[in-house]
């Protein structure tokens, strides 16, 4: 029987569609028969793994609604022969209106997944962005929930809403539901908001949270205009590497401890990598060209900046030694040559005037000197601008 696992949060942008598509992805790279349904009317997470909505003739509105096999609205997703895809379109908007009359309307979902389930050994499901009939199907139809929480003050406002709707679930119509993981989104250590909404996380929630947060990668966001998953996009960017150790961490969680199939070198992230190390990585995968990352830079040790200093104080007296020496060279009763020249003006003036010659002329404008402090109290009694208001980080 296949694990199943709804991918929700009623909240949008947080990362349902990325996570659904790239953690059903890992899975299948690990070679479990995965099987990724799109519950969507939005159909995004179709269109990300490379199946045009357009061309679609039959979708999961066929099976919940037209009571349609599902065996043949699966498709296979290209350059991964261990996953499936049950695409949604428009369409599916109206399941939710032609649902409402019908008896069981909330159980439509787990009968049409029942049939397939020993087919597959992990079936993934990507909620829509509301908690509307549609997603009461799938909460309905799953053994375990993952909810993706961004790292911000809004990813956590709606939680409570969210853990009220399952309470209800659990009582009325899943017993079985359970909270499998809550995974945290565009993370950035640097950013002291994602660091206290991790730390708020990691207390209400404990050892649920995955140890790999997804930081914010450009690479992630670029996989999607190209129809691939971060795996087949770029295999070496930090967004593939951790939903690989995602997917990992998943593995160990239903499979047990010894779970194996993630590609050699591309595995878990060590659970006790730094936040700091995290987002480096992501500057350094966005910066990348191609397929390939930024060099990392090179730091100075502290042995090495020590040794520097030394140097750099050990040379500092030798040249203070010579500028000495060129000093003491230079008489010290030799005048400048400004002096010379003002020296011999003056005398020359003072021979013109006992001389009974033309004395220089005088006028009533202030010396160079005296106009500069005028100036510089103009320029001080001027009012001061209006100082600029501090910016809090």
């Amino acid at each position: 029987m296949a694990y199943t696992v709804a991918i929700t949060n009623q909240k949008g942008g947080v990362g349902k569609t990325t996570t659904a598509v790239n953690l059903a992805a890992a899975l299948a790279i690990a070679e479990r028969r995965t099987l990724l349904v799109d519950a969507d009317p939005q159909g995004n997470t179709t269109s990300g793994v490379g199946i045009a909505k357009v061309e679609l003739q039959l979708s999961l509105y066929d099976a919940l609604v037209e009571d349609h096999p599902v065996q043949d609205i699966i498709l296979s997703v290209p350059g991964l022969p261990y996953l499936s895809l049950l695409p949604a379109t428009q369409d599916l908007v109206g399941a939710e209106l032609q649902l409402v009359e019908r008896p069981f309307r909330e159980s439509a979902l787990r009968r049409v997944l029942e049939p397939i389930e020993g087919n597959y050994d992990y079936i993934i499901v990507d909620c829509p962005p509301s908690l509307g009939l549609l997603t009461l199907n799938v909460l309905a139809a799953v053994q375990a929930l993952i909810i993706p929480i961004q790292c911000e003050y809004y990813g956590l406002e709606g939680i409570s809403q969210l853990l009220n709707t399952v309470r209800l679930v659990q009582q009325n119509i899943n017993p079985g539901l359970a909270i499998g993981g809550v995974l945290l989104t565009m993370y950035d250590s640097r950013l002291n908001l994602c660091r206290q909404v991790a730390e708020d996380a990691t207390e209400y929630f404990g050892p649920k949270v995955f140890g790999t947060p997804i930081p914010r990668n450009v690479r992630l966001a670029e996989a999607p205009s190209f129809g691939k998953p971060i795996l087949l996009y770029d295999m070496q960017s930090v967004g593939a590497k951790s939903y690989l150790a995602v997917g990992q961490e998943l593995l160990r969680r239903v499979e047990g401890e010894h779970a194996t199939g993630m590609p050699a070198g591309n595995g878990t992230a060590d659970h006790g990598r730094s936040a700091e190390s995290s987002s480096v990585d992501a500057d350094a995968s966005d910066a990348g060209q191609g397929a390939g990352s930024a060099p990392p830079p090179v730091v100075q040790t502290a042995e090495a900046r020590t040794e520097q200093s030394a140097e750099t104080v050990a040379e500092e007296p030798a040249v203070a030694t010579e500028t000495t020496a060129t000093e003491e060279t230079i008489p010290a009763d030799t005048p400048e040559p400004g002096m010379v020249e003002a020296e011999q003006s003056q005398t020359a003036r003072e021979q013109l005037g006992s001389a009974g010659g033309p004395q220089p002329a005088t006028s009533d404008a202030p010396p160079p000197a005296e106009a500069t402090d005028d100036h510089e109290s103009a320029r001080a009694s001027r009012p001061s601008p209006d100082p600029l208001p501090e910016v809090t980080t």
